[in-house]
């Protein structure tokens, strides 16, 4: 993998350096490091400077972000879900991978629904590489607004639903990770006696602002006043 990347990144720099008549240097070449002894520097190519010591060193240090922000099961998750997706003729097409991603949400799929998927998925994989409708498509999102449009929502079911929980997937997470910060903001060391209800109340108003924004202090005094009078008629 990491040949292919290098490969195709050389190719970009050397095309790139000559539309723009900048010298590339021979990767064969022992280049000199000033400051250094020329007997006792380390006989280095060019090709091993930026290839390992560049291009494999930031490689490696993406490669550490990912893993300290995303965890195993989150990575499995992601990889599952590309499998999806509908570009070059469904070429991340796996079947293996799929029902993985069916597990993942035991209460949207059964034991029978797991193994009906089994048998649906091969059916579908062959008839979206047999359409050319399909195979030009871009997105996972692209693919589930065709499948609507062309109904095979209704043929393939179970793999529409796959689409469905990938799309809301992201904008799930996102609501959590909202709620998860207002709740930082909102119950402070100084507000940590906070009930439930009234932190429920005070992280709806702030997540939806700009909703609230639109409304005038007159009609939540108003509403305020109304419970206060329902409460008093009880």
């Amino acid at each position: 993998m990491r040949d292919n990347g290098w490969d195709s990144l050389l190719s970009q720099v050397v095309s790139f350096c000559e539309k723009q008549e900048i010298d590339v240097p021979n990767m064969d070449d022992v280049p000199f490091i000033p400051g250094k002894s020329r007997r006792r520097a380390p006989k280095v190519t060019n090709l091993h400077r930026y290839r390992v010591e560049l291009f494999c060193a930031v490689i490696d240090m993406q490669l550490q972000e990912l893993n300290d922000h995303f965890t195993e099961t989150t990575t499995e998750l992601l990889l599952c879900m590309a499998c999806l997706n509908p570009s070059n003729s469904f070429s991340a097409f796996s079947k293996e991978k799929l029902i993985r991603l069916a597990q993942f949400y035991p209460k949207d799929f059964s034991a029978v629904s797991l193994l009906a998927l089994e048998d649906e998925l091969d059916t579908y994989i062959s008839d979206m590489r047999s359409s050319s409708v399909f195979t030009q498509l871009k997105g996972i999102s692209d693919l589930g607004e065709k499948m609507v449009e062309t109904q095979k929502d209704k043929v393939y079911p179970l793999v529409y639903l796959l689409i469905t929980l990938t799309l809301i997937l992201p904008v799930a997470t996102a609501t959590v990770e909202r709620a998860f910060s207002a709740m930082k903001i909102i119950k402070s060391d100084l507000r940590n006696r906070m009930g439930d209800m009234w932190m429920n109340s005070s992280m709806i108003t702030y997540i939806e602002k700009e909703i609230f924004d639109g409304i005038d202090n007159e009609t939540i005094m108003k509403r305020f006043q109304n419970m206060s009078n329902r409460r008093g008629q009880l």
